[in-house]
């Protein structure tokens, strides 16, 4: 337990903090969440305007330090590599 003054503010610091990037990190996610549905259902248009709502939101997180660089990077590449492959039928011709 914190008994120095300086240990208990950097306690409660440590509270806020994590209070506010578990809400950020859950927002993010939620973000994400709706690009994985719009592209489960098939829409090319909605998957394209989720991602495009996303990718704000992705990179802020990486600028506030809840998310590393490479990763949102990765999310990202990913997710538009999906949205994009959704307009074409494979392997049918």
């Amino acid at each position: 337990m914190a008994n120095s003054p300086q240990a208990k503010k950097r306690a409660r610091q440590n509270d806020k903090r994590f209070a506010i990037n578990k809400a950020r990190r859950s927002r993010i996610r939620t973000y994400l969440r709706k690009v994985e549905e719009a592209i489960a259902s098939g829409d090319k248009d909605a998957a394209t305007a989720a991602l495009r709502a996303a990718q704000p939101e992705l990179m802020r997180g990486v600028t506030k330090g809840v998310f590393h660089k490479n990763t949102a990077s990765r999310k990202m590449s990913r997710l538009s590599a999906r949205v994009k492959a959704l307009g074409y039928t494979r392997g049918l011709t």
